[in-house]
């Protein structure tokens, strides 16, 4: 089984649902220079199966959750950044390094697959507020620590501190395994990991949370582990009004790996 067989969620416009060509075809790098430059990594992709259902109301109108054997994907991602550097404007010290943890969704416009973001809790303030101000991405300032008790254990703890927004916190540990393939087409590790496009809704002026937007970002497919989960507990999902994930989840450790980003373009 896999996402070919995704079926079209009636409380969503309908829309040409992607192929795996279709998918195939983001991993071409784009046109154009890219915006800024970034290494990712010590990843953790953390994913739940949700019902599309539970997942279409908290997303934009034009966007359509993305599914996999008919079920959306919640993830919670913690992750280090370094070498963060725009293309066009020296390094900015203190902005180079810094941890961050995410919470997403995955979506599709018009063919396009994305990632859609909740939010993205980071501990540099001033990353948060070039993100928020010219990607209109959600980003949060969090307290965000990480240890490594063990050269193949990780530790992430944390809490959000930004001015306004939904209390959470998060604490996740754990152990890193084997060396995984590579990802094959159609699998649904090529579903949750392989995504070379994200999307975000924005803007200046009049109707500003009505315009909607699509960054690309380009990097080879990622290098993946397996991973055993040693501890977890969390805030972040229900923050924003979701339902806590229930079962255990799917586990892909990831990185290192660099990364490319392009400017926002309005669709």
């Amino acid at each position: 089984m896999s996402f070919l067989l995704a079926m079209t969620n009636p409380m969503a416009p309908s829309q040409k649902i992607p192929t795996l060509a279709d998918r195939l075809a983001l991993r071409q790098r784009p046109t154009g220079w890219p915006l800024m430059h970034q290494d990712w990594g010590d990843l953790l992709f953390m994913h739940w199966p949700v019902p599309a259902e539970i997942i279409q109301p908290h997303l934009p109108p034009r966007l359509q959750v993305d599914t996999y054997d008919g079920m959306a994907w919640l993830g919670v991602v913690p992750f280090r950044m370094w070498n963060v550097r725009s293309r066009v404007t020296p390094p900015v010290p203190g902005v180079r390094e810094f941890l961050e943890l995410n919470v997403r969704t995955y979506v599709h416009l018009d063919g396009v697959p994305g990632v859609w973001f909740f939010s993205l809790d980071a501990t540099n303030a001033l990353a948060v507020w070039a993100a928020r101000t010219f990607f209109y991405l959600p980003y949060f300032r969090a307290r965000l620590a990480l240890a490594r008790p063990a050269p193949e254990h990780l530790h992430y703890t944390g809490h959000r501190v930004h001015n306004g927004a939904a209390s959470a916190h998060f604490s996740a540990a754990w152990e890193l395994g084997e060396t995984l393939p590579p990802t094959e087409p159609g699998s649904l590790a090529f579903f949750l990991t392989e995504r070379y496009a994200l999307y975000a809704a924005g803007g200046q002026g009049p109707g500003r949370g009505e315009k909607l937007y699509r960054g690309r970002i380009a990097h080879a497919p990622w290098p993946l582990r397996s991973a055993r989960l040693l501890g977890y507990e969390s805030s972040l999902v229900e923050s924003h009004g979701l339902p806590t994930p229930t079962g255990a989840p799917v586990l892909h450790a990831g990185g290192p790996l660099h990364v490319d980003l392009w400017p926002l373009q309005r669709v």
